[in-house]
Order: C-alpha cells, then structure tokens, then sequence
C-alpha cells in the first residue's frame, strides 16, 4: 500500500512578507534617488537658470537655453578660459599617473602572488597599512620629500604622489593568488617560458579585469584629489579642476562679498562642477562592463 502524501505545509505570512520585502525595496530606491539622483539632476538644472532663477525659482525647473550660453561665456571668460586649462590639467596628471601606476602596481601585484622571499609578509602588511591611511596624513610627508628634490611647483609634484597607488597593488595581489590557476602558470614554464614572458603572455592577457579596476580607481583618486595639489601647486595654470573649482567658490559673492569685477555666479558655478565629474561619469560609464568583471574576478578560489 502507497504512502498517503503529506500536504506541503504552507508558510505562514507569506503574501505580508513580500509586501514588506517590496516596501523595503521601495523605500531604499526612494532614499537613493533623493540623496545621489536628486542633487545631480538639481546641478543640472542649476547650469541652464540666472541666478535670480536659481535662488527664487523651482529647483528643478529648467531654465533656459539662452541662460546656459550665458554661463558658458562667463565661465570661460573667467582668467581667460582658466577652466578648461584647468580640465587640460587634470586630464595631464591623471593619464601619465595612471600609466605609472599600471606599470608599476600590475607587476607588483604579480610578483607578491607568485614568489616568496624575505620580507615578503612586511610589505604585504606596510602595503595594507598605508593603503588604510587617509590621503591628507600623507601630504605633510610629502611635501617635505618632494621639496628636498626641488620639484615644489612642477607637474612632478602631482604626478608622482598619485603614481604612489598601495590599493593597486594590494587588488592585484589578491586577484592573482585567487582568479589565475597556477597550474596553468606551471605549464607555461614547462613549455620554456621565462617568467617574463608568463607574466606578459598568460598573466597579464587574464588580469584585463583587476587592470580596468585598477585603472579606474586611480583616476577617480588622482582626478578627485584636492588638497595635494592645492599644497604642491601655487600658480593658478598649474592647478587642476578640483582646486580651480575651489577657486571659483572663492570668487561667488555669495560667499566672498570681497570679490570685484571677476566675480561668477553660482549657477557658472554649477556648470563648472559639473564639467569636472563629467570625465569620472564617462570613464565609468564606458569601463563599468570590466569595472563588474573584475570586482568579481576573485570572488571564487580555483
């Protein structure tokens, strides 16, 4: 005689737990937009108003095409197109900071993954260590050692710091003693290659996702740094957009009553800000495909 089969027993709350499960959703999305969605589409609008309409107008009402010419000709009329020499020069020091830090973290990287030797623990650790650091502890430091060589005041000064990136090295490290079997490594080397010529032709070709991150990061940092070229840089050509956008603060007179005739008003302001996270917006934008590949490169073990 067949067993009778026993009913499934039906969980209690169900429909009330994915109410709640949807209104936990809802209210997080909510949060989301109102406190990253809301700001920028506001920095938008900002750009297109006069500032009367800005200050009495709807903030999220558009202004006007007219309006954003104007603030457009105001903003680059301001030290003589300052701004986009300003862009230039952000775009300077993040690039050849960036191939540096490719050149350098990559193999490094490498080398703590797939060797031993002394001392090896020790830089793992003063890696992390200096990894955890906030970056304004490092730029007393750093002034100091870049004034001993005398490059106060040159691009140098800038590029090298960023150059610096322990967070690189430490993500290259971890993908590669996770994400790349070593058997495959071991096989290369039977075959007669030399370990150059592993890392070149079978590391690195496998390491495009961890290299996308990397670079990434590093340009957000060394693109959003403010206060290391704010020390390093005292002529206003020589500044990147982070601190020119910190001078054109000073120069609203809403803030500084004390300004004259190159006054700008906050909504040349807003148009500024925006231009400089618009690089940041597109890098991630056109990377994100390796930027998600790479965060979980090293998820699983071999």
């Amino acid at each position: 005689m067949s067993p009778v089969p026993r009913p499934i027993p039906r969980r209690r709350g169900g429909p009330a737990r994915r109410a709640g499960s949807r209104l936990l959703v809802a209210a997080v999305l909510t949060a989301f937009v109102a406190f990253f969605v809301l700001p920028v589409l506001w920095l938008v609008l900002a750009s297109t108003k006069t500032d009367q309409q800005l200050v009495h107008g709807s903030p999220l009402s558009f202004g006007s095409w007219h309006a954003l010419r104007a603030n457009w000709d105001a903003l680059t009329a301001f030290q003589d197109n300052a701004i986009l020499l300003w862009l230039r020069n952000s775009a300077l020091y993040a690039g050849v900071s960036l191939v540096i830090t490719l050149c350098v973290a990559v193999p490094a990287g490498y080398a703590l993954a797939m060797t031993e030797f002394r001392g090896r623990r020790f830089l793992l650790v003063s890696t992390l260590i200096v990894m955890l650091m906030p970056n304004a502890t490092l730029v007393v430091p750093l002034f100091l050692e870049i004034n001993a060589v005398h490059l106060i005041g040159t691009m140098w000064s800038i590029i090298l710091p960023y150059a610096f990136y322990p967070f690189g090295v430490y993500l290259t490290y971890i993908y590669f003693t996770t994400a790349v079997p070593r058997d495959l490594l071991a096989a290369a080397r039977m075959d007669g290659c030399t370990e150059f010529a592993v890392f070149r032709h079978v590391a690195l070709p496998l390491a495009t996702p961890v290299i996308a991150l990397v670079g990434f990061f590093s340009f957000v940092a060394n693109w959003t740094n403010y206060f290391l070229p704010y020390v390093m840089l005292p002529e206003s050509d020589q500044m990147p957009v982070q601190v020119g956008v910190g001078t054109l603060l000073s120069s609203v007179p809403s803030f500084n009553p004390t300004v004259g005739s190159l006054a700008i008003q906050r909504p040349q302001l807003a148009l500024a800000t925006l231009l400089a996270i618009t690089p940041v917006l597109v890098v991630f934008l056109f990377s994100q495909r390796f930027l998600v590949a790479g965060m979980l490169a090293g998820a699983t073990k071999e």
